[in-house]
C-alpha cells in the first residue's frame, strides 16, 4: 500500500491501538494478534483495545470496508465477533478454496485468467524425469528436484536475473525419522543447515530460517514443511515441491500447490523451464487428496427442531465395551477357511501360489504407479490418466512404516489390533512360523511385497469375510438408552442448488431442497425418499434424517462375524405417519440399475438381520428402502439383492397399508 498509494495512511494493529483509526487510512491486522489466547489487543488495559478503537471510529462518523484474506482459515467464533463489531459497509472475503454462497455476491477468478496475467505458472509438471520401472526411492525425488532447481537458476542467470529457486520438501506428520534421512541425503549433496542452504518451517523448529527467506536472491535452497505452510506466506521464488509419501492417509492440501505456482516477477518468460512449477512425489494418495481439497461443494448450517417432534422416544442400543474378548485362534481359522474355500487351496504351497495368482500379484518388488505429465489447471491433475509404473526392491527396514500403515487399514475392517492381524497373515503366508497348515511359504521380503502389493485384495477379502451373516440374536446383550431427536442439528447445505423450496415434512424448521442434493453427500435412494415424504406430506407428519455416527443419534448394535465384536449401525430415517400415528424406522440402501446391484455395503445382510431383531424386540415398524428406475421399493421380510424379487414391494403400498 505504501508503494502503490503513498498518499494514503497505512497502519498496522499497533498504530491503531495507540492512535485510533484515521479516515481514509488502511490498517493491516494479523489474526494471530487478536484471536490467540493471551493476546492483549482485545483485552482491557491501560491503552484502548481494538473494540474501543472501532467504537470510537463509529462515533467519529467513520465507516469500514473489510477485506478478509484466507477467509477459510479463521472461521471461528472469536474471528466472527471481531468482524461483526466493525459493522462494515462491505466485506470482501478472499480465498483460493472458498465456497459459493447464495447469500453473498460471489466472484470467482478463473485460473486461466490468472495464468494469462502472468501471476502464476503456465502449468504444473508432475514427476518429470521419473521413468517406467523406476524404484520408489525418496533420494531420487531429491536428486531430480535439485537438478531442476539448478536448471531453473541457470536460465534466470542467462536472463541476467538474480533469482534463486526454492525447493519445498513436505514431510508426513508423525514421522520424524524421515526428516533425519532427508537431511543426511541433502548433506551428501552439499546442502545443510550449517552452510545455510537448508532450513525448516516446522512446529518448534524455525530457528535457522533466514530473514531474507522470501527474497528472490536468498541462498536458501531447501525448506522443510509439514502440511500446508502458514496462510499468507508469499515466496514467489518457490518453484518445486517434493511431497514425501503420507502413511497416515492425510488429505493433500490444494493450498500447497499454490505455494509453488507464483511467478517471481509476475510475468511469463516464454521459456518452459521458467514458466512451469514442479511436483515430485511417490504418494499414491496425491490425486485423491488433491481432488478432496478442490471438491468442497457443501457447507454446514444449523437447524432447529419443530415442537411436535420433541416428544419422540425410541430405544437406542450402545456397544458393551466391557463384554467379551476376541478368540484370535478362531479368527485365524475363519480367515484360513475363507481362502481355502474360495481358491480351493491345500497343503501344496506352489500349487496354492498358482491358484491365488489369478487375483493376487506375486512379485519380489513393490509395484506402483505415480502421476506423470504437465497440467495447466490445478484440478486437471486429479482428472489426468498419465501414469508411470514403478518397481521398488523391498527393504524391510525402509519399508517397515509402509507395511505398518498397510496392516493398519485392515484393522478398520477386522476391529482387532494390527499386531494380531500381522501375526495371522504371517502364519498363513510367511515361512517364519512353523505351523503345518500355512497356505504359502514366502520369504520375509516376498511377504512384504505380497501384503503391500495386494493390500486392496486382502482388504476386500476381510470385508467379504466379516459380511457373512451372523446369528445376531446370539450376541452379547447391548447396553440401551433412550433416543430423542436432537433439538438442533448441523446439516450439509448445497449453496449452488437453485431450488430453495422449504420441505414442510422435515422435522427441522427451514429445511429446504438445498439440503437434499448429491453435493451434500446424499445417495439417490435418500434423495428420492425425502422427496417421496414431501410428496406425501398429507399422510406423513414428519421425517427425520439420522446421523451416521455419534452418541446423540439412533443406533443399533450388530456383531462382526469374524471377531464377534459389537459394532453400531445407524438407520437413516425415522418417519411418523399421520392417520394411524405409527412411527417407522427406515434404512435407505443403494438401488439397482437393470440387473446391476448398486449397493456397496457388504454388511447389508447383517444389518438387515439385526434391524429385524431390534424391531421385533421393541415392537417397532421398520424396513429397508432401495431405488430402481426412480421408484422406491420396501422390504422387511428377508433380504435379497434383486429388486425384481417379490420380497421388494412399492414403498407407498408398504408404509400406508400398515404392512
Amino acid at each position: 500500500m505504501r508503494e502503490f498509494l503513498p498518499a494514503r495512511q497505512t497502519n498496522d494493529l499497533f498504530d491503531v491501538l495507540i492512535n485510533g483509526f484515521e479516515a481514509g487510512s488502511t490498517t493491516f491486522i494479523n489474526w494471530e494478534k487478536v484471536t490467540k489466547k493471551g493476546n492483549r489487543a482485545i483485552t482491557d488495559g491501560e491503552r484502548k483495545n481494538l473494540y474501543e478503537r472501532i467504537l470510537q471510529a463509529h462515533k467519529d462518523g467513520m465507516s469500514f470496508v473489510l477485506i478478509v484474506d484466507e477467509e477459510h482459515s479463521n472461521n471461528t467464533t472469536k474471528a466472527r465477533d471481531i468482524i461483526d463489531y466493525f459493522m462494515a459497509e462491505h466485506i470482501i472475503r478472499v480465498s483460493a478454496t472458498t465456497i459459493a454462497n447464495k447469500d453473498v455476491e460471489y466472484k470467482e477468478i478463473d485460473e486461466q485468467a490468472v495464468i494469462d496475467e502472468g501471476l502464476i505458472t503456465s502449468a504444473i509438471s508432475v514427476n518429470e524425469g521419473i521413468e517406467s520401472g523406476t524404484a520408489e526411492d525418496d533420494s531420487l525425488l531429491l536428486e531430480l528436484a535439485n537438478t531442476k532447481r539448478k536448471e531453473i537458476y541457470d536460465e534466470y542467470k542467462n536472463l541476467g536475473k538474480d533469482i534463486r529457486p526454492l525447493v519445498l520438501i513436505q514431510f508426513p506428520n508423525g514421522e520424524p525419522e524421515k526428516i533425519e534421512t532427508v537431511e543426511t541425503k541433502l548433506e551428501q549433496m552439499g546442502y545443510s543447515r550449517k552452510n545455510r542452504t537448508v532450513a525448516a518451517w516446522l512446529s518448534g523448529d524455525k530457528d535457522d530460517i533466514p530473514d531474507n527467506l522470501t527474497e528472490n536472491n536468498s541462498e536458501l535452497a531447501f525448506l522443510f514443511i509439514k502440511q500446508a505452510i502458514n496462510t499468507g506466506w508469499d515466496c514467489p521464488r518457490a518453484k518445486i515441491l517434493v511431497k514425501l509419501r503420507e502413511g497416515s492417509g492425510e488429505a493433500f492440501q490444494v493450498q500447497t500447490i499454490g505455494r509453488i505456482r507464483r511467478m517471481p516477477e509476475q510475468m511469463h518468460y516464454d521459456i518452459p523451464v521458467l514458466d512451469l512449477c514442479y511436483v515430485y512425489t511417490f504418494d499414491k494418495e496425491f490425486k485423491t487428496g488433491l481432488l478432496a481439497g478442490l471438491d468442497k461443494a457443501y457447507i454446514p448450517k444449523r437447524l432447529f427442531l419443530k415442537e411436535k417432534c420433541r416428544v419422540l422416544e425410541l430405544p437406542k442400543e450402545l456397544r458393551d465395551m466391557d463384554g467379551g474378548t476376541v478368540d484370535l485362534r478362531e479368527v485365524y481359522k475363519k480367515v484360513r477357511n475363507y481362502y481355502v474355500k474360495k481358491y480351493d487351496l491345500n497343503f501344496n504351497k506352489e500349487l496354492n501360489k498358482g491358484k491365488l495368482s489369478k487375483d493376487y500379484k506375486f512379485d519380489k518388488n513393490l509395484l506402483g504407479q505415480v502421476t506423470n505429465g504437465i497440467f495447466v489447471l490445478t484440478d486437471t491433475i486429479g482428472e489426468g490418466h498419465c501414469y508411470v509404473d514403478t518397481s521398488t526392491p523391498v527393504n524391510t527396514s525402509e519399508h517397515g512404516i509402509l507395511m505398518r500403515h498397510t496392516i493398519d487399514k485392515f484393522k478398520n475392517v477386522l476391529g482387532i489390533q494390527a499386531e494380531s492381524i500381522r501375526n495371522i497373515l504371517e502364519k498363513l503366508f510367511c515361512f517364519k512360523h512353523g505351523n503345518r497348515d500355512k497356505l504359502l511359504e514366502l520369504s520375509i521380503k516376498d511377504f512384504y511385497a505380497f501384503i503391500i502389493n495386494n493390500s486392496h485384495e486382502i482388504n476386500e477379502a476381510f470385508k467379504d469375510l466379516v459380511s457373512e451373516v451372523n446369528v445376531q440374536n446370539r450376541m452379547l446383550e447391548p447396553k440401551t438408552s433412550i433416543f430423542k431427536i436432537p433439538m438442533e442439528e448441523l446439516y450439509h447445505f448445497d449453496p449452488m442448488e437453485k431450488n430453495h423450496t422449504v420441505i414442510e415434512s422435515n422435522a427441522y424448521k427451514d429445511y429446504t431442497m438445498e439440503y437434499v442434493t448429491s453435493n451434500c453427500g446424499k445417495s439417490d435412494s435418500e434423495i428420492l425418499f425425502e422427496k417421496f415424504c414431501e410428496v406425501h406430506k398429507d399422510k406423513i407428519d414428519w421425517v427425520y434424517k439420522n446421523g451416521d455416527s455419534g452418541q446423540q443419534y439412533l443406533s443399533i448394535v450388530y456383531c462382526n462375524f469374524i471377531t464377534g465384536i459389537q459394532k453400531l449401525f445407524y438407520p437413516d430415517y425415522v418417519i411418523k405417519v399421520k392417520d394411524d400415528d405409527i412411527v417407522w424406522v427406515i434404512e435407505a440402501k443403494g438401488g439397482q440399475k437393470g440387473k446391476r446391484d448398486n449397493n456397496i455395503d457388504k454388511q447389508v445382510g447383517n444389518k438387515f438381520e439385526t434391524f429385524k431383531r431390534y424391531a421385533d424386540q421393541y415392537n417397532l415398524h421398520w424396513g429397508f428402502v432401495r431405488d430402481m428406475n426412480k421408484d422406491l421399493y420396501f422390504n422387511n421380510t428377508e433380504y435379497v439383492s434383486d429388486l425384481y424379487d417379490d420380497k421388494w414391494v412399492p414403498l407407498e403400498d408398504a408404509i400406508f397399508s400398515n404392512r
